[in-house]
C-alpha cells in the first residue's frame, strides 16, 4: 500500500516518519527544501503536485493548517481530486470546521473518492512518538480499512460518528484544553503572588482531583519558562475560531472559550502567537506582575 501525505510541518513530518517506520511506502508533497531532503533521505518519494500525490497512492493524508489550505489541496487546480482513482481514500488529518469536511467530502464523492476526518491531539511530542490520539469521521467501513494505518502514527484511533463527527471531537479537544490552560495559569499566579512556591503547589494537586494531562504537560513549561511552540498559540486561535464559528450555527453558547479566545488574541496582538499555548500564563502574569517560577 502507497500512502501520500501532504503537509509536513511541526505534526506532519514525524507523522510520515512514522508511516515509514511501519513499513509504508510514502510519496509526499512540501514546499520546505530541508524537509524534502530529510523524507527523501529516510526513503520517501517526492511528487510535485497534490494531483501527482493522488496518482502514485491507494491513501492521501492531508495535515494542513485550516479549511482554505485543505479545499485548495484538495479541490483545487491539480489538486487531489483530479488525480485521485475510484475507490481512493482521503484522510484529512488537519483540524479544520466541520462543515468544510462534509463539503470536501461530497465533492469527492461525486468522484467516488472516499474521505475520513480525522483530526489529531496530543501535539509534537506525541507526533514524534508516534502516540497521538486521532478521533475519525466517516463511513465505518473506510474506518476499518484504514485502521492500521492511522495506528501506526497513534495510540488511540477512535470512530467518532460520520464525517464531520471527527472535527466536531477535536473542536471540544481543544475548547478543554484551552479552558484548562486558563485555569492551570490562574492558579499557578494566584499561588505566586500569594508567596507560595507554585511547583510545590503542583506537586500538591497533581495526585487529585485537579491533576491533568494538561497540567503535567504545561506547567512545567510555565516554571522553567519554556514556550517553545509543541502548539501554537495562532494554531490555537483558529481551532477556538472554528468551535465558536460552529457553536453560533448551531446554537451552542460557549462562554468560557470566548474568554479564553479573547486572552490568546491579546497574546497574539503582543507578539506571542508563535509562542507555545502555555504562554498563555504571561497574559495573568502580565495582569498580576509576577513571574511563575520554580
Amino acid at each position: 500500500m502507497k500512502i501520500g501525505f501532504i503537509g509536513l510541518g511541526i505534526m506532519g513530518k514525524p507523522m510520515s516518519k512514522n508511516l515509514l517506520k511501519a513499513g509504508y511506502s510514502v510519496v509526499f508533497l512540501d514546499r520546505h527544501q530541508e524537509t524534502t531532503e530529510e523524507l527523501v533521505a529516510a526513503g520517501a518519494e517526492k511528487a510535485a503536485t497534490p494531483k501527482a500525490v493522488a496518482e502514485k497512492s491507494d491513501i492521501i493524508i492531508t495535515m494542513l493548517p485550516n479549511s482554505p489550505q485543505v479545499k485548495a489541496v484538495v479541490l483545487g487546480e491539480n489538486g487531489i481530486i483530479e488525480g485521485a482513482r475510484e475507490g481512493t481514500i482521503v484522510i484529512d488529518m488537519s483540524s479544520i470546521a466541520p462543515l468544510a469536511s462534509r463539503e470536501i467530502s461530497q465533492a469527492l464523492a461525486e468522484k467516488k473518492v472516499l474521505m475520513l476526518d480525522a483530526p489529531v491531539s496530543g501535539g509534537e511530542p506525541k507526533a514524534i512518538e508516534g502516540t497521538l490520539s486521532v478521533m475519525v469521521g466517516g463511513d465505518k467501513a473506510v474506518f476499518d480499512k484504514c485502521y492500521e494505518v492511522m495506528k501506526s502514527m497513534a495510540g488511540s484511533v477512535v470512530h467518532t460518528g460520520d464525517i464531520g463527527a471527527g472535527n466536531v471531537t477535536k473542536l471540544a479537544n481543544q475548547v478543554i484544553v484551552a479552558v484548562n490552560i486558563a485555569a492551570m495559569s490562574e492558579a499557578l499566579v494566584l499561588a505566586t503572588k500569594a508567596g507560595v512556591n507554585p511547583d510545590l503547589v503542583f506537586q500538591a494537586i497533581r495526585g487529585g482531583l485537579a491533576g491533568s494531562t494538561v497540567l503535567e504537560a504545561k506547567a512545567p513549561m510555565v516554571m522553567d519558562r519554556n514556550f517553545k511552540p509543541g502548539f501554537r498559540i495562532d494554531l490555537h486561535i483558529k481551532d477556538l475560531a472554528n468551535a465558536l464559528d460552529t457553536s453560533h450555527e448551531i446554537g451552542a453558547q460557549l462562554p468560557l472559550t470566548a474568554s479564553v479566545m479573547e486572552i490568546m488574541q491579546a497574546l497574539k496582538a503582543d507578539g506571542h502567537g508563535q509562542s507555545d499555548h502555555s504562554a498563555i500564563a504571561r497574559y495573568y502574569e502580565s495582569l498580576a506582575k509576577v513571574e511563575v517560577t520554580r
